[in-house]
């Protein structure tokens, strides 16, 4: 989609290899809390996970998803998008052969995608991909003390907790493999939050006689703070 002057205000594709949409506002500014990006039209919204970086290549923010079963409505009218505060349009609704054109070759993308041995039609959480791929990690439950916190880890999301926030809130990180274990990086009230895992023979959380296989390293509000871990 693109305004009078010629100049792209909002982009959909569907890259070639697998059941992938992405979605594009060049307009929009990278926010490193936010990672949730919502487009539709009408009543239809989709939720794609965002790049909290910024895109380099093509500007603003993109986001990218699995290919939604309602596509068509998501794309048949004026078509807006929301990131955080920020929103794009309605835009003018896209003319229906072109609709039609672009639902039918994201399709086609999604049909020869090669789907995992024994898992047909499997949907794979979006926490649990990046960068268009899925991730391996397995999930764990972390926990510190002095001051008390937990975090709760699938995938790339991680949900903070503490004596003041219970529920918890779920963070968007990126994550990075390392030789003994792995980092989640993201942001939280506008600060770098930054976990890390390393696998020890032993880990105690101070408080029990219990030994955990996983020694933590949390850096959250500007704290440097200790914790175990344990596979969930």
């Amino acid at each position: 989609m693109q305004a009078q002057t010629g100049n792209p205000i909002l982009s959909l594709t569907c890259p070639s290899g697998g059941n992938r949409l992405q979605v594009n506002v060049p307009g929009f500014t990278p926010t490193g809390s936010e990672e949730r990006l919502s487009f539709g039209s009408g009543g239809e919204v989709e939720a794609l996970v965002a790049d909290f970086r910024g895109d380099r290549r093509l500007g603003g923010v993109s986001a990218a998803g699995a290919v939604p079963a309602n596509l068509a409505a998501l794309v048949g009218g004026p078509v807006s998008a929301s990131y955080g505060s920020q929103t794009s349009g309605p835009h003018p609704a896209v003319p229906e052969d072109v609709v039609g054109s672009f639902v039918a070759g994201c399709r086609n993308r999604a049909a020869v995608g090669t789907p995992r041995a024994g898992m047909p039609g499997r949907t794979v959480s979006p926490c649990l991909v990046q960068d268009g791929r899925e991730l391996s990690a397995q999930p764990m439950r972390a926990i510190g003390t002095e001051p008390f916190w937990a975090a709760r880890i699938e995938g790339r999301c991680v949900t903070y907790s503490h004596p003041e926030d219970q529920p918890g809130t779920r963070l968007w990180t990126r994550y990075t493999a390392t030789q003994l274990g792995g980092m989640w990086t993201g942001a939280l009230d506008g600060r770098p939050f930054v976990l890390r895992t390393r696998k020890t023979p032993s880990c105690s959380d101070g408080m029990s006689d219990k030994s955990y296989p996983v020694a933590v390293e949390l850096l959250v509000h500007d704290e440097l703070r200790k914790g175990c871990a344990e596979p969930m």
